[in-house]
Formats: C-alpha cells, structure tokens, sequence
C-alpha cells in the first residue's frame, strides 16, 4: 500500500517525462562497462580551458523576438519631412535624402468576415423581343454552393474547423467571439456545416488513406478511452475507445488514422486491419494476439516504463541498488544500442541487432529468472509483463 501511494503521488506531482534517472544510469554503468566508469574518475581534467575578461550582457527580454518571420509580407511605411522643414538652418536650401533607419514591428491583422454577393445576369435578344413572337433568354449558369442549401463557403468551414480541433476553440466559444464581430451564426449551424464536411469532403480521403495504411509491413497501434455524450445504450460516464493506427518511423510519407469504436474487443483491431498482413507493434492487450496473419511486435517502452514506476516507488535512499534499477538498466542499454542503429541500412541493422542486442537480451532473461517479487508489486508487475510479452518483445531482432 505504501508502495502504491509512493507512486501514485509520483505520477500526480511528479515530472511526466521518463527520463532515467542519475541513480539508474549510474546502475546502468555499473553493471555494463563498471571498469570504465571508475577508471573515467581518476582522468585529469583538461586545463585548455582559457580565461576571458568579465562583461556585462543586457538581458533580453521575454517578450521579445529573437528574429522575425521571413515569409509574411512586408508593408512599407515611409515617414519623410513635409516640405516646410526641410529648410536647411544654416543656409536656408532644401535638404535632401542622405540615407534611412529601419525599424521593424510585427503587426496581426484579425480575420474579417466578408458577404460574397453572386448576381447571375439574364440576357434577352431585343429584335426578337420587337420582331417576333417568341423571346430567347439565356441566364448565367449558377455555381453550385459548398453546402447544399447553406451560405456556408469552404474558407469558413475551414476556419471553423482548423478553430475547433487545431486551436482548441469550441464551438460555442467561437459562436460568442463571431457576435462579438455582429456575426450571429449559432453553434447548431456550425455543427452541421462541419459534419457535412466531414462526411462528404474528409470521409473519401481518410478512406484512401486507409488503403494505402494496410498496404505497408510494418504498422502501431494503440487504444485510448473517452467519454462520448448521448451514445445510444450507453450512460454518460460510460467509456468508449478511440483506437490509433499509424506508419511506422521506416516510411517518408507518415500515416496516422483515428478509428472511434463503443468497445475494446478484438472485433475492432480485426475489421480495421482485414487485409494487412504485416508486422503490428503493439502493448501487451492480448486482443491483439488474436488477429489473424499478422505478426505481433511487443513494445519496449511499456516493458521499461513498469521498471521505471517500480523504482520511483521506492524510497528514494534503497532504489539506487534495487532490482527495479537493473532491470530499468537493461532496458536502457537496449535503447542506447537502438540509438546508434538508427541510420543504418536495414540489413546492416539487423545484423547488428543479432550482434549487440540479442546478448543484452539473454542476460536480462536470465537476470529476471533469478529474481522474485510479490506479484502484486510494482517490481513483480515489471517481472510478469516482460515474462508475458518476451515472445512478443523478442519479434523487433526479425527486423
């Protein structure tokens, strides 16, 4: 109990990033390379450093621009002297223009709203109007609207959308700030502009990006829950899933796709998926496990991160030495190989894999043989999920 509170008030008041800690790298040193480290003591330090003359620096201010945008247009003003003071007080000529300082500002101009007003013109022939019995008129053809009976325009509707999901504006919110311009367009209307775009203008796309997400061999993904406002069946509080799939890092044209599902079973990840074949780099939810033709991937970054809340729920004099350490060092080391392999070729990454990791992997196997732990705790949590998925985390040296 004790241990859970310790870590729970780590993750409430603690930094989120999972940075290893000085106590784990010194672990991490220890156990891999410990005649360097001690031997790294004893160096002289280096004396080339060179002594320069104090100085006093002004502080820049916060608010204050390093340097301004180089893409946004330029307007000029120019600020002369009306003609009555150029009048030279020495000798009464005219001065002329000898040269010019330039000062910069920035200046944002606020979006306008503008009412397009289409007039389509008639035409009539006047001698067959005077000649005959019959008149021919001919009208200007209409453009169709962007919403079928709206005077919404694609400008709006995009500057509503990048407001709500780019910005973090809501509709209503958005709503207040247009009547606040003499805009009175409510909040029901903006809501049914941005379902029809999304239905009719982003729902092709998406699609194709779907086809072309399943076309690749390698793909992540993950699941999130969320609460969803008057879902048929379900109450309020009740939890929904948005699950993510997207490209892996080995590709120049990214593709990460939302799908939103009112459950967590393998029913969702199958029916998205039908079709790819590739390898899946995934956490350990065993609903994953039981997609067809597909090759699991386990991930690394949740196997450490068990060890990493097992050592911050330590007291902070006993996790220096503890087994959460070594294990949270082991991992690190497999993250600093990985680090160096980045920009190699495929083949030679593997090989290097097989050479430099493969080895690290067979002693943290043997190292988490050796150790036991309540299942219950932070540190026999760690344990059971590398244990679990090590079938699954083995699968990234097939790269």
């Amino acid at each position: 109990m004790t241990e859970a509170i310790r870590l729970a008030q780590r993750k409430r008041f603690g930094a989120s990033p999972e940075h290893s800690s000085g106590e784990a790298m010194e672990q991490l040193s220890l156990l891999f390379n410990e005649a360097e480290v001690y031997a790294d003591q004893t160096a002289k330090e280096d004396d080339s450093s060179v002594a320069v003359a104090a100085h006093k620096r002004h502080r820049r201010h916060e608010y204050t621009l390093d340097e301004l945008p180089e893409n946004v247009p330029v307007e000029v003003v120019e600020h002369r002297l009306p003609a009555e003071k150029l009048v030279c007080p020495e000798c009464g000529s005219t001065m002329a223009e000898i040269g010019k300082d330039v000062r910069w500002r920035l200046k944002l101009v606020p979006a306008k709203a503008v009412v397009v007003e289409d007039w389509y013109y008639t035409y009539a022939c006047r001698s067959c109007e005077r000649d005959n019995t019959q008149t021919p008129v001919v009208k200007v053809p209409r453009e169709p609207n962007f919403i079928p009976g709206s005077f919404a325009t694609p400008e709006v509707v995009s500057h509503l959308a990048v407001q709500k999901f780019v910005m973090g504006s809501p509709l209503y919110r958005q709503e207040q700030e247009l009547k606040c311009q003499g805009i009175p367009l409510s909040r029901q209307t903006m809501s049914n502009w941005l379902l029809w775009a999304a239905e009719h203008l982003l729902t092709p796309v998406y699609d194709q990006l779907h086809e072309e997400l399943l076309k690749r061999e390698v793909l992540h993904a993950d699941e999130t829950t969320l609460q969803v406002l008057h879902e048929p069946g379900k109450t309020a509080r009740s939890n929904s899933y948005m699950w993510l799939y997207r490209t892996s890092g080995d590709t120049g044209q990214p593709i990460v796709l939302y799908d939103y599902q009112p459950g967590r079973g393998a029913c969702c990840p199958k029916a998205f998926l039908n079709g790819f074949k590739g390898y899946l780099h995934t956490d350990g939810y065993d609903v994953y496990h039981k997609l067809p033709e597909i090759t699991i991937v386990g991930c690394w970054a949740h196997a450490r991160r068990k060890f990493d809340e097992a050592m911050k729920s330590l007291p902070k004099g006993k996790a220096k030495n503890s087994s959460a350490a070594q294990g949270l060092a082991y991992c690190n080391l497999l993250f600093k190989i990985e680090e160096g392999l980045v920009d190699l070729p495929p083949q030679e990454r593997y090989d290097q894999r097989l050479k430099q990791a493969k080895p690290v992997l067979d002693a943290l196997l043997a190292w988490a043989n050796t150790r036991a732990a309540a299942p219950k705790s932070a540190l026999g949590k760690a344990l059971s999920y590398l244990k679990e998925q090590w079938p699954y985390l083995l699968d990234f040296l097939i790269f």
